[in-house]
């Protein structure tokens, strides 16, 4: 198989559950299939939704923050592919609805950093050497329109800076990145019907597709861009 037409072998964090499994679910179907590498906390969730998604998936048991947890996948995925296409940074936390931040409770503050911005900090570093040997590799940030500080108030607020700071991320690694051609995206589901979004969000196909979307074509948009469904976010 060319390096072109090779299957894009892509890692989905928080595969277990939310937003994650339906990711995983639209790169293994299409015209065009992806090989879904389900990483999840959960082994057994991350087990069921790859048997589910059938021969172009494969699960991976992750802490995302746990260093010798990422350092065990970087040495599977190293092991079964010898390379990655795509990281897709979706696993989060602490999403702390109606906190007042005046009063946050700080270890809430810091799981969210710890979660959201520090674990997908480190399985970047981890991963880089594996993306270098990849096709049109792509980092996608899983990122919300409450991090952006064009729009941001005080609404869950150990979330929304978390998010920020997810942002803040995705810049300075699609700068640092340009010379391995790497590109870094950060891309917003919306509010999707998950558990955190609960039933009043969109279908979690819908938010997913953005997702997906610039996991396959990359090169669409400039890297460092912040996106939804395809469109720019302000940031």
């Amino acid at each position: 198989m060319s390096e072109r037409n090779r299957e894009r072998v892509v890692l989905v964090t928080g595969g277990g559950r939310g937003l994650g499994p339906e990711i995983a679910r639209q790169l293994v179907t299409g015209d065009e299939p992806c090989t879904a590498v389900v990483a999840a906390r959960d082994a057994q969730a991350g087990a069921s939704v790859a048997k589910e998604l059938g021969e172009h998936a494969w699960p991976l048991t992750l802490d995302v923050t746990d260093p010798e947890s990422v350092q065990a996948a970087v040495e599977a995925v190293d092991r079964r592919h010898g390379h990655l296409d795509a990281l897709v940074n979706n696993a989060a936390a602490h999403y702390d609805a109606g906190s007042d931040p005046v009063v946050e409770d700080l270890e809430i503050a810091d799981g969210a950093w710890r979660t959201n911005v520090l674990a997908p900090w480190r399985l970047t570093q981890a991963f880089v050497p594996l993306l270098r040997a990849g096709h049109e590799p792509v980092i996608v940030n899983v990122t919300s329109g409450l991090g952006s500080l064009t729009r941001m108030g005080a609404t869950s607020p150990a979330y929304s800076v978390s998010k920020a700071g997810v942002n803040a991320l995705t810049r300075v690694f699609a700068d640092a990145l340009t010379r391995d051609g790497i590109a870094v995206h950060a891309v917003s589901p919306g509010w999707t019907a998950t558990d955190m979004g609960g039933p009043s969000g969109r279908p979690v196909a819908d938010g997913a597709a953005g997702i997906v979307e610039v996991v396959r074509y990359p090169a669409s948009f400039p890297s460092g861009s912040f996106l939804q469904d395809g469109e720019h976010v302000p940031w």
